[in-house]
């Protein structure tokens, strides 16, 4: 019998843990702050069981994993190297689905030495997006093709008929890790120049994207994408870019969200009565003088009749409703105020939409363009597309370092072909599976 010690029972949980109990072979424990939920995506099945922990607390957390063979943290970001400390020090593989940052890779010393993976960014994205992208060009290289561009984006957003409010988006994960990611800085490459972009600018920086099949929506920075030019294979690509698809609209007023102090992380203290407007107000002037919707437009230099303030307006953030927070900082605020309003409602399903655009030249001196898209929809009453894509991969990881193993050892992201290709190829068994296409033009006879 196999022993998986599964952290978290969030709302990416259920895909993941319904794998494992399809194997009869799979003992599952969920650990979790909160057991209620756990037990309602686990039931009465006779290999789970659910259990309260505070994840924080490592002395309750180091028997569990000396008990499993494996752990998957289903965590937010912040509490996976504390994980991987335990599990280091209990000699069990670890994977999550969250990027690698700082402090998880000041451990890949202390995990090579021990002889432990952990295994990060196995989720949608990252992770679906590492893999396709990896297993891409390394089947364009054997046939002999030069990569020189990549433009990567991935989303998870409303289906277009579950697309009711004007921000064009609803929460399938924490509100905050969202807004968190927005503020981070971004790098990416562009005609050979490399292009940095500040934190909290990159709202400031989109552009229209066609997703086939669906129409025009914006793409903005995701992240370093020049860190991933190595794991990728293209240290010679002349562009590469990494980036977030939303519905339009989204980034101009994300961007003004930002501008106003409605992502600062330091807590304050709310004094009872507060309301949205009081909470806004002071971060536009101080609170004084004025028609709040006016003086927001002045501060942030739009029309007060734009689409960017129409959108705040029906969040609340200029209303008389009670901000109920009694200490907590303006993003959580912010970002408690989105998900009471944008959550999916019963039945309503999701889109995880991923799109690689890939420029190859080869030695004929053709060029081609290669498009690698899925578009994965949530099951109406079911499991949302992004549950699926990001705690799918994560399991079919873990099974894969329990049945076949896996001879890396240290912090790694999966993209070393002994971890995608049997990822990959179960995922696409389970009509998980890019769809490509290619447009190849050939160099006329006064080519040069």
């Amino acid at each position: 019998m196999k022993r998986v010690l599964v952290l978290g029972a969030g709302l990416v949980a259920r895909p993941a843990l319904r794998y494992f109990l399809r194997h009869p072979e799979y003992r599952i424990v969920v650990a979790t702050s909160q057991p209620e939920r756990g037990e309602q995506l686990m039931g009465e099945h006779p290999r789970g069981r659910v259990m309260q922990l505070d994840v924080r607390d490592h002395a309750a957390l180091a028997p569990l994993v000396a008990e499993a063979d494996a752990v998957l943290s289903l965590l937010p970001a912040e509490l996976n190297p504390g994980v991987a400390r335990v599990a280091i020090a209990e000699r069990r593989p670890l994977v999550n689905t969250s990027y690698a940052n700082a402090d998880m890779r000041a451990l890949d010393e202390e995990a090579r030495r021990e002889g432990v993976l952990l295994l990060c960014e196995m989720g949608f994205d990252p992770g679906f997006d590492h893999m396709t992208a990896a297993a891409t060009v390394r089947r364009l290289r054997f046939a002999g093709g030069r990569l020189t561009e990549l433009a990567s984006a991935c989303g998870g957003f409303p289906a277009q008929d579950a697309n009711t409010n004007p921000w064009g988006y609803k929460f399938a994960w924490r509100p905050q890790a969202v807004m968190i990611a927005g503020r981070r800085p971004a790098r990416y490459l562009a005609d050979a120049t490399e292009v940095t972009i500040g934190e909290g600018e990159v709202f400031r920086h989109h552009w229209p994207i066609v997703v086939d099949g669906l129409g025009v929506f914006e793409v903005y920075p995701n992240r370093d994408a020049l860190a991933y030019r190595e794991p990728y294979g293209l240290a010679d690509v002349r562009a590469m870019f990494r980036g977030s698809l939303r519905y339009p609209g989204w980034s101009e007023t994300m961007d003004a969200a930002f501008r106003l102090g409605l992502f600062e992380l330091a807590p304050e203290a709310i004094a009872v009565g507060t309301t949205y407007r009081d909470f806004v107000s002071r971060r536009v002037d101080g609170g004084s003088g004025g028609r709040l919707v006016e003086r927001v437009a002045s501060y942030l230099g739009v029309d007060p009749d734009s689409e960017i303030l129409a959108r705040l307006e029906w969040a609340g953030l200029f209303s008389d409703r009670l901000v109920p927070e009694r200490e907590a900082a303006p993003i959580e605020v912010f970002g408690n105020r989105l998900a009471k309003l944008m959550a999916y409602q019963p039945g309503e399903r999701d889109l995880a939409v991923l799109k690689h655009v890939f420029t190859v030249v080869f030695p004929d001196g053709s060029r081609e363009e290669v498009t690698a898209q899925l578009v994965e929809q949530g099951e109406a009453w079911g499991d949302t597309a992004m549950a699926r894509t990001v705690s799918l991969t994560a399991a079919i990881g873990v099974r894969l370092i329990l049945e076949k193993g896996v001879q890396a050892v240290g912090v790694q992201i999966p993209t070393l072909r002994e971890i995608f290709e049997p990822v990959l190829q179960e995922l696409a068994e389970l009509g998980v599976a890019v769809a490509e296409t290619h447009v190849r033009s050939v160099p006329g006879p006064f080519s040069t």
